[in-house]
């Protein structure tokens, strides 16, 4: 009776482990808590994952409007490897390409017919509301401020108007180039300026200082 009694108990036993086993993945992702300056393309090479495969593990989360504190789900090496073996499609680059003759820009895999160029000199703000007239992190038109808003001057650049933002350089924002929406004005903002809206602490937005950037007004 003993032995029987044994016999079961090691089943239960075996049983358990089994049901352990499957309840936990065994190559289960993980989840970043977004920093300051964080984009999916430092996250790829901080996690050594392919940008493909963190943007797919995201489908939720704008690329361009990654900000601190937002949950980022990191696959699996091993999933990511699975994906990357059969998964076809090119691996997404920050280039930048163009041709006046036909009048088209080429950034991140993607083509746009643009209007014209213009250089202008440009600054940044956070969602701090001193930097934003004490109306909270809206723009102009009551939008929540996202990456890809600018502020202009609307008789230089018209508000609602698309933009490729190229030739700027800093952690907050994707390298080469960016489409920004002109939806945002400010009483310093005059002429040949426009001002980048940076998600993060005053301090790191700060640091963009003034540049001159190339902007292509994209149809």
């Amino acid at each position: 009776m003993k032995n029987k009694f044994r016999t079961i108990k090691a089943l239960a036993a075996i049983m358990g482990i089994s049901a352990l086993l499957h309840a936990v993945p065994a190559h289960a992702d993980s989840v970043h808590i977004a920093k300051d300056g964080n984009t999916f393309y430092t996250l790829a090479k901080q996690y050594n994952v392919g940008m493909n495969e963190l943007m797919k593990a995201n489908p939720n989360v704008a690329s361009l409007n990654i900000y601190e504190g937002l949950e980022i789900t990191i696959p699996s090496k091993m999933q990511a490897e699975s994906v990357t073996t059969t998964d076809k499609s090119p691996v997404i680059t920050p280039s930048l390409n163009v041709s006046s003759e036909s009048k088209t820009v080429e950034a991140w895999g993607k083509s746009f017919n643009y209007d014209k160029t213009i250089q202008v000199k440009a600054s940044a703000y956070s969602s701090a509301s001193s930097e934003n007239g004490g109306w909270g992190a809206v723009d102009y038109l009551g939008n929540p401020l996202k990456l890809g808003t600018i502020a202009v001057d609307p008789n230089v650049i018209p508000l609602g108007t698309k933009v490729l933002v190229t030739g700027h350089s800093h952690d907050g924002l994707p390298k080469e180039a960016f489409l920004a929406t002109a939806t945002d004005v400010g009483g310093a903002i005059k002429g040949n300026r426009i001002d980048i809206f940076i998600p993060g602490s005053q301090s790191f937005v700060s640091s963009f200082g003034y540049q001159y950037v190339q902007l292509y007004i994209v149809k």
